[in-house]
């Protein structure tokens, strides 16, 4: 309310904005504010001077007074504005008191002196200058204390905005509440609203939601608005449940609650695919009496079938019709959409037709979404023929409607027809960055990156910092890294500067190609840039450190100061960090880091995944933690987690290593009454430990139910039981296996022909054993255990020479003699009376020092041939 009633007079005089909201009064200006009582007194005097200057109607005007009040008018202006730079003067007192220490007896001192029995006017006029919460609520006291009696409405509604904005505690928060409630009074409206909207600009919704429900708490009606803002900005960010909550309880205290706001609620819960909580609000609504208006058709129609229900889009479509309301072209172009993206390209096209019955000019939007629903649907001569007839009816197709045709070309890989599109489109439509970015998008995922970089360079000035993200990503996605730093680097921080986007894309494909070092300087680049690193960027290097983690450079370490970093920085993991650095952990043999990481996430409210459950597991059977492996098992399935075979196989071969065999069987049991299958690995885990439990004919029944159960044996199944054959000398039924296995098509592996190798030497088969041995030699080269298994198997066999002209090449190509293969040749060398190989034999044992050798040779052995004795010491 402003009166003009004389230059320099009056509020307009003193610079107060006084506005009038209920019985409320507030004041602009804060720093100009003081108590109500003084406001109340200047609206007084004002009304008072107002209808002093009417009365004098009959005279002239105000303005020809010459500007001039009466003494009367004047001498109240002088006692207003010494009143107020009284109060002003006495505020900034008290603010200077308070701002000179903590609180304490100085301090209390200090205000007594100043004031014995502080006003209500100095007491807000202080609550509203402090910034120091804590001092305003030890001040709030003293006053109360000083005052013997609850403070006034206004100081409580000050003491709760100040409180909430530079503490965010609600243990101050409810307590404040809870004394206003036991005074009979609640926060203001303007306080409610200001308390929300401030919590909603700095985005803490989640907050804004605890300050509602706290008011509920104590009985308080938030104010109409605060709920309609918060549910506004909740929608922002798909937080539909406690949309919900808000809506139900603005019907709850009595606010009539409107059709827009129905509206709302079912477009998110559509979104979402909630579909009966949607359809619950539709009833609900028409049990309210609220009549859907098109524009609530015109949401159920785009929400309902976007999320594939294409049926109940079309029930909404002929509801409307019947309800006399006519569907306007938002009504046809949403269901021509729905209708396109559900490949019914017919019913599409039915309704466009209707549409375009008796009007004279085209809807475009509706022509764009015909158009893009041919060519999505490869029909590209149908949108050609579309965009002539929108020409025909003296309607220029615009940028739009050629974006989308390049945009399919583009999905189908037609970069020809595209390029020739684009120039096509020149005639009719100016190209604009969206069609540029179509362009270097297709140009990159087809290889042409030459060509891509000229057409950067016919947009330079008007090239966006998505063309360049476009560029960055499709090249780091083709592993063109150079390239992709080339653009980054040469980027016009002036004109086009990095954003996350860009950093992430870039930060993500050095890391996938092993380039962690690259990763983490650009990182550092970015908070020096001043951009805030998201969960992506944080994520994927944490999962790049781990898997070019080496332990000799600490990449490991580096991720998880990584991860920490993040919490540092007020950023909450969320549950794809947790599983990645946990899973990184358990690579890295950290298994009670990962372990415990895994009890903080739980603790933080993150429910683990199948797959951070299942590297946990394994990683404790792995160090044989069986006990603790069982029991997160136990505590996933009773957390309703889906276990899978990697799971269950992970505890089979953990019980199985250990010879807890009943328990392996029992978990394969399971896994069974589950309805999984077990698969190779699965078996594998089984196989390998009967066969080390030496159970090798149970092994061969579980053999055979793998195969009954039409699961193939690879390489390592064979393997397994060729081993546990040949370990109990089953040497011909573990070759049957081998060649078993060769008809199959698996080649053997090193381990499966020393093996094998090994077996036939020791069964005496050794023209096979020898034939394997050759076959191994011609497609690679044996290693340091075949080569001793063949020789022990020729020296048992009494053939001295050929095991030893293999003794020599072993030596020859560095690999390492056992000592029970020496042994085993000097003893066939001796009996065939090759004295001078023998010789060198025991020449090589005593240089080599072979522990065993020695105690069996450290004393006299003799060995008579034909008269000769020959003493080894």
């Amino acid at each position: 309310m402003d009166n003009d009633i004389g230059e320099g007079a009056g509020i307009e005089a003193l610079h107060l904005d006084v506005v009038t909201e209920g019985s409320e009064i507030a004041i602009q200006r804060p720093e100009l504010a003081t108590a109500p009582v003084i406001v109340r007194e200047l609206r007084e005097l004002n009304r008072h001077f107002y209808l002093k200057v009417n009365s004098l109607s009959n005279g002239p005007p105000s303005s020809a007074l010459g500007g001039k009040f009466s003494p009367f008018m004047e001498e109240h202006n002088q006692d207003n504005r010494k009143k107020i730079g009284s109060v002003r003067q006495g505020v900034d007192d008290v603010c200077r008191i308070l701002e000179s220490g903590p609180w304490g007896p100085p301090v209390e001192s200090a205000l007594s002196m100043l004031d014995e029995s502080p006003q209500p006017e100095f007491i807000i006029g202080v609550l509203r200058r402090l910034k120091d919460a804590k001092q305003a609520v030890n001040y709030f006291r003293w006053a109360e204390k000083k005052t013997d009696q609850a403070l006034c409405p206004e100081a409580y509604n000050s003491l709760l905005l100040l409180v909430m904005a530079k503490t965010r505690k609600f243990n101050y928060f409810e307590q404040i509440l809870g004394e206003m409630s036991i005074a009979g009074f609640g926060p203001s409206n303007s306080t409610c609203i200001e308390l929300i909207s401030n919590c909603v600009k700095s985005r803490k919704l989640r907050e804004a939601f605890d300050l509602i429900q706290c008011m509920r708490k104590f009985k308080f009606r938030p104010a109409f608005s605060a709920y309609t803002a918060l549910i506004g900005a909740l929608y922002g960010v798909h937080e539909s449940d406690l949309m919900l909550t808000l809506f139900h309880q603005m019907q709850e205290i009595g606010y009539e609650v409107s059709v827009h706001m129905f509206t709302t609620l079912i477009r998110v819960f559509a979104r979402e695919g909630r579909l009966d909580a949607a359809l619950s609000l539709l009833d609900e609504m028409k049990s309210n009496c609220f009549n859907a208006d098109i524009v609530l058709y015109n949401v159920c129609i785009d929400c309902f079938g976007k999320v594939g229900k294409v049926d109940m889009a079309w029930k909404f479509f002929h509801e409307m019709k019947a309800h006399g309301l006519l569907p306007d072209d938002v009504t046809y172009t949403s269901m021509i959409g729905v209708l396109c993206k559900a490949n019914r390209l017919d019913e599409a096209v039915e309704i466009f037709e209707q549409m375009e019955q008796n009007r004279k000019v085209p809807c475009a939007y509706a022509y764009n979404t015909m158009i893009m629903g041919y060519g999505s649907a490869g029909k590209f001569g149908e949108a050609y023929s579309l965009l002539e007839r929108q020409k025909a009816k003296g309607c220029i197709p615009s940028v739009v409607a050629y974006n989308c045709i390049l945009t399919c070309l583009g999905k189908m890989g037609r970069l020809g027809e595209a390029l020739k599109i684009f120039e096509e489109m020149k005639k009719d439509a100016v190209p604009n960055l969206a069609t540029y970015n179509i362009l270097v998008d297709m140009l990159c995922r087809a290889g042409e990156v030459e060509t891509a970089f000229k057409v950067r360079g016919a947009m330079e000035e008007a090239a966006n910092v998505m063309t360049v993200n476009i560029m960055i990503d499709r090249l780091c996605k083709a592993q063109k890294l150079d390239e992709a730093r080339s653009i980054f680097e040469g980027m016009n921080h002036k004109v086009c500067t990095p954003d996350e986007v860009t950093f992430c894309s870039l930060i993500d494909g050095l890391g996938k190609q092993g380039r962690v070092d690259d990763a983490y300087r650009l990182y550092e680049q970015m908070l020096d840039s001043d951009k805030i690193p998201n969960a992506i960027v944080y994520t994927s290097l944490i999962r790049n450190f781990f898997r070019c983690g080496r332990k000799e450079d600490g990449e490991t370490e580096k991720g998880r100061a990584l991860f920490e970093e993040i919490k540092a920085r007020g950023f909450v993991p969320d549950v794809r960090s947790y599983s990645i650095l946990i899973h990184g952990l358990v690579k890295a043999g950290k298994v009670n880091k990962a372990y415990q990481l895994l009890e903080e996430m739980k603790t933080k409210g993150h429910q683990p995944t199948v797959v951070t459950y299942g590297s946990v597991i394994d990683g404790l059977a792995k160090i044989d933690r069986l006990d603790e492996a069982y029991m997160l098992f136990e505590e996933a399935k009773s957390n309703g987690i889906k276990l899978n075979v990697v799971i269950y196989s992970s505890l089979i071969d953990g019980f199985g290593k250990v010879g807890r065999i009943d328990e392996a069987y029992l978990i394969m049991e399971e896994l069974m009454q589950k309805g999984l299958t077990p698969n190779v690995c699965t078996w594998n885990c089984l196989l390998d430990a009967l066969v080390k439990a030496e159970e090798i004919n149970e092994a061969l029944i579980c053999f055979q139910s793998m195969k009954n159960l039409k699961c193939t044996p690879n390489l390592i199944t064979y393997s397994i039981l060729i081993n546990g054959l040949c370990m109990i000398r089953k040497f011909n039924k573990a070759f049957v296996f081998w060649q078993e296995m060769l008809k199959q098509g698996l080649e053997p592996n090193t381990i499966t022909y020393t093996t094998m190798i090994a077996g036939l030497a020791k069964a005496g088969n050794i023209a096979d054993a020898n034939s394997l041995f050759e076959r191994f030699k011609a497609r690679g080269i044996p290693d340091s255990a075949c080569y001793n298994a063949i020789i022990e198997g020729l020296s048992y066999a009494d053939r001295a020479m050929e095991a030893y002209g293999l003794f020599e090449e072993t030596r020859l190509k560095g690999h390492k003699i056992h000592a029970k293969t020496c042994i085993a040749l000097w003893d066939a060398l001796c009996r065939a009376e090759c004295v001078e190989q023998a010789a060198i034999v025991g020449a090589v044992m005593r240089e080599s020092e072979f522990s065993t050798c020695c105690k069996i040779l450290v004393a006299c052995v003799f060995f008579s041939f034909k008269g000769l004795v020959i003493v080894v010491t």
